[in-house]
């Protein structure tokens, strides 16, 4: 078997969808504008020193990062604009810091007690490489060709990382970053190339329901070359093994057998596995009763199809199929609907539309694809644990997607319900303009 070293072209993607591109300000994006703006005009606030606070916390959020570390920031900002009290009591700008403070801790539910520390820039960090191994793991001995990035030839761009998800009653965020809810009863192919296989079992979430959820997951590791030997990963409900099914926790007996390896992260709960020799890295969780899927996966292995294979049902580069699909969109507006006319309760009516958008937003603050399906999970269900499994969805995306910009999917289509957030977003940026012509108003009137 050859080694994965050829190029694929990169395909566009699904980048109408993602958070950065829909040119929807949000309510930090309002804050870091109003910093720029108001760095503009010295004539303003000079005094009570209040830009010095934004312009730090401008800086110290102008990268993603963790929520904690996000909410260190806006605590330590906090802190800032409270010391300018005395002095810029009577100034616009500080009332309207106090204001996008207090909108930035509810909107990421942020605790107003906790650690701060002094805001600084950040650099751009680039994504996470593959987890490494110590010393003790790692063996110099093993060929090259089992360490992916190292037997790429040089000079040669880096390799395009994809991501694909499984999780909830099903939701499927495939390679290209297309978001599906679908039936898929039974056994179900989601990877299939040449140096891997993974087998999903769904089974019905609550008799009678279109909607299903994993109970079954195997993963099959190929024979590679001098690397690793075929191994098979194994797992069910109640039943999260931290080795193959072999009982070993590597890929064998051959000289690159560590660049295969189970790793457990939480006994039972989370189970990480590594194969470096195809610079992939697979995630698998169980959540209450059911499990979720998510991987890390070069394009060019994504694309290692064998000729001859019949790849229509693979489902993580090609979707579910269209008849197994759920439109969960209007099952969310016809539950906003009932809720409307009196009939609150949907599905098992163990929630009401407005108890699960509650539930959901206490762990998904950001309205996207992910909260959305979070809310048609607790209507159809009643599960409450698949909030969890929507939320942990996201950690994963955070970890294994490479463009940090196409974290969140939104999906205009979405329709019923409660309003969302863009129109919040767009009275901001109304009085933003307001303040704008009256910031202008006050230096003209000074230079005057």
């Amino acid at each position: 078997m050859q080694s994965p070293r050829e190029r694929s072209k990169v395909r566009p993607r699904a980048g109408w969808m993602v958070m950065g591109e829909r040119g929807r300000p949000s309510a930090l994006e309002v804050c870091r504008v109003l910093a720029v703006f108001l760095s503009l005009f010295p004539c303003v606030s000079l005094q009570c020193k209040i830009l010095k606070c934004n312009s730090e916390f401008w800086a110290s959020t102008s990268n993603s990062g963790p929520e904690e570390e996000f909410c260190t920031a806006l605590r330590a900002y906090n802190s800032c604009v409270r010391r300018t009290a005395r002095t810029c009591r009577g100034d616009l700008t500080y009332h309207s810091a106090q204001h996008g403070i207090e909108d930035l801790m509810s909107q990421h539910n942020c605790s107003k007690e906790g650690p701060t520390s002094s805001p600084r820039a950040r650099t751009s960090v680039p994504p996470p490489p593959p987890p490494v191994l110590t010393d003790s793991q790692e063996r110099s001995d093993g060929p090259e060709v089992c360490h992916y990035e190292r037997s790429l030839p040089r000079n040669t761009a880096p390799p395009n990382y994809t991501h694909c998800g499984f999780f909830g009653d099903p939701h499927l965020r495939t390679f290209g970053d297309d978001f599906q809810t679908c039936k898929v009863e039974g056994a179900w192919p989601l990877i299939h190339n040449k140096y891997l296989s993974v087998q999903v079992t769904n089974t019905p979430v609550v008799p009678g329901s279109l909607a299903t959820a994993t109970s079954k997951l195997t993963i099959i590791f190929k024979n590679f070359q001098e690397c690793v030997d075929q191994k098979m990963y194994h797992a069910e409900t109640d039943e999260l093994p931290a080795a193959f099914a072999d009982g070993s926790k590597n890929g064998g007996d051959r000289h690159g057998a560590n660049t295969l390896r189970v790793v457990e992260k939480v006994p039972g709960q989370h189970v990480e596995i590594q194969a470096r020799y195809i610079g992939t890295t697979i995630v698998v969780r169980q959540v209450g009763r059911y499990l979720t899927f998510a991987v890390r996966m070069p394009e060019e292995v994504v694309n290692s199809v064998e000729e001859g294979d019949n790849q229509d049902l693979y489902l993580c580069l090609h979707g579910c199929p269209a008849n197994q699909r759920i439109d969960f969109r209007n099952f969310r507006a016809r539950a906003a609907e009932a809720q409307a006319a009196g009939r609150p309760r949907t599905g098992t009516g163990a929630f009401t539309y407005q108890s699960a958008n509650a539930k959901c937003k206490e762990r998904l603050p950001v309205e996207d694809l992910y909260f959305d399906s979070c809310v048609f999970d607790l209507l159809s269900s009643g599960d409450i644990n698949f909030t969890m499994a929507a939320y942990y969805a996201f950690e994963d995306v955070k970890m294994l997607h490479s463009n940090s910009e196409r974290y969140h999917i939104f999906d205009d289509k979405v329709t019923g319900g409660a309003p969302r957030r863009e129109s919040k977003d767009l009275l901001a940026v109304l009085l933003l303009n307001l303040l704008a012509v009256l910031l202008w108003s006050e230096c003209y009137a000074v230079h005057l």
